[in-house]
């Protein structure tokens, strides 16, 4: 295969897009990408996003053990933060305490303050004994933090900034997974045409999560002699740290429809020309999976035109925060779309990581008890399987998940009067998944 300098016209995507060849055309990466709609493959996602056993985050992507032996207590640091973030974490601790129920195991929440909730009672977004809990813990379970009221602050003290970040880079979690599904029963709570969501979707996005803009120095905010203000960010990659997220979303792929589409701005970036050619390297390594490139400009738009044309999404830091958020707001609600960010395997096997929805604080609806708690119950799923090998478990909630939207139960945020289905609120979703789990 040979890699075109110049992204022209090439031959068809059917002779592009075999099994093993890479995509590196830019006008035929919608036509790579949709060729993944044809034939069989089409019928093989349509049923996995209906069959309650499909799992877009296989344990055996990270070699993770599963269903360890139960008898044992698990340490669990828990970073409710602020806004809708207290609410839906008390669900996903109920959750888990029913899980600890019928699995003989028992669970030690370390609650800490983080963001906005930590300023207000010490001054700092992030506390040293936020941290300490943390690394005590096997894993943490972060709820959401930020909100108009910490926005005046300097820009390094709110609670984003000084809080998420921070735990990123401390424990160096470094891959970013979110699953954006779109149930079947959900699709009128999509926002696109109903079309081009019939039957449900389901793409995995992998997100490079500690490099980039985020974190790339120099930083710096200056005023110039002419008064003028200048601002600077970073946008530094080393090529190791390309290999390490390409090689995840490669393994993903393995698992699922073998197709990754990596995005990148390589028509303008430096930084994305050397993303595209490792991403190409590194596709060498994995000949069942093919590999389509799409700039993120175009990738946000086939997100809307054709959401189940992907599979495995692969991208930087800025772009995907970006393409996840929308993702999810296509799937139906930010408040369906849960996250994993792991870093570095533990001595077990198992990976140490952060386990949070991907949706914010919702301030305006805070303290109303109308939040969607689901994002925040199977973000729980994620942390029992990928942190403490509890397959089962896992399972059993995302299966409870299925069962009570598939029962037409619905918080306000994916709820749209359609016949056979009832508006619930926060706890009323909980105990309702509650019931489900038996």
């Amino acid at each position: 295969m040979i890699l075109r300098a110049r992204y022209e016209q090439a031959a068809s995507p059917a002779r592009e897009c075999g099994p093993g060849q890479i995509v590196a055309d830019e006008k035929l990466c919608a036509s790579a990408s949709l060729a993944m709609l044809s034939g069989p493959t089409l019928a093989s996602h349509r049923n996995q996003a209906q069959v309650s056993q499909y799992r877009p985050l296989d344990p055996a992507l990270f070699h993770v053990h599963q269903n360890r032996p139960m008898s044992r207590t698990y340490n669990l640091a828990v970073l409710p933060g602020d806004g809708i973030g207290p609410e839906v974490m008390a669900e996903a601790i109920k959750v888990l305490n029913a899980v600890a129920a019928k699995n003989d195991i028992a669970f030690n929440y370390n609650h800490q303050l983080v963001g906005g909730a930590a300023i207000d009672a010490v001054g700092k977004a992030l506390p040293a004994e936020t941290i300490a809990a943390c690394e005590a813990s096997d894993a943490i379970l972060f709820g959401s933090v930020g909100g108009p009221k910490w926005e005046k602050m300097p820009p390094n003290e709110q609670p984003e900034r000084a809080a998420l970040l921070p735990l990123r880079k401390h424990f160096g979690l470094f891959a970013n997974l979110r699953p954006g599904i779109c149930y079947p029963a959900l699709t009128a709570s999509s926002p696109v045409r109903a079309d081009l969501v019939e039957g449900g979707f389901d793409v995995l996005c992998v997100r490079e999560l500690t490099g980039g803009l985020y974190f790339g120095q120099p930083k710096s905010r200056t005023t110039l002699p002419d008064g003028d203000i200048e601002v600077i960010d970073t946008m530094v990659y080393k090529k190791s740290e390309i290999e390490r997220i390409g090689h995840v979303a490669f393994k993903a792929a393995q698992l699922r429809n073998k197709h990754v589409t990596s995005v990148d701005k390589a028509n303008v970036l430096t930084n994305s020309v050397l993303w595209r050619e490792t991403m190409v390297e590194v596709a060498q390594q994995y000949p069942d999976v093919t590999l389509a490139h799409l700039y993120v400009d175009n990738a946000a738009m086939q997100l809307i035109k054709a959401p189940r044309s992907f599979d495995v999404m692969v991208t930087e830091n800025l772009f995907g925060d970006i393409l996840s958020d929308e993702m999810a707001m296509i799937a139906g609600s930010l408040g369906m779309l849960a996250s994993a960010s792991l870093g570095k395997v533990k001595g077990d096997g198992l990976y140490f990581g952060l386990f949070e929805p991907s949706g914010g604080t919702a301030p305006d609806i805070a303290g109303m008890g109308i939040a969607n708690p689901i994002a925040q119950i199977l973000s729980s799923a994620l942390l029992l399987r990928f942190s403490l090998g509890l397959e089962e478990a896992a399972v059993a909630i995302e299966n409870a998940v299925r069962q009570v939207i598939g029962d037409g139960l619905r918080t306000g945020d994916i709820f749209t009067g359609a016949p056979g289905t009832r508006k619930v609120n926060t706890t009323e979703m909980g105990d309702a998944i509650l019931a489900a789990l038996g």
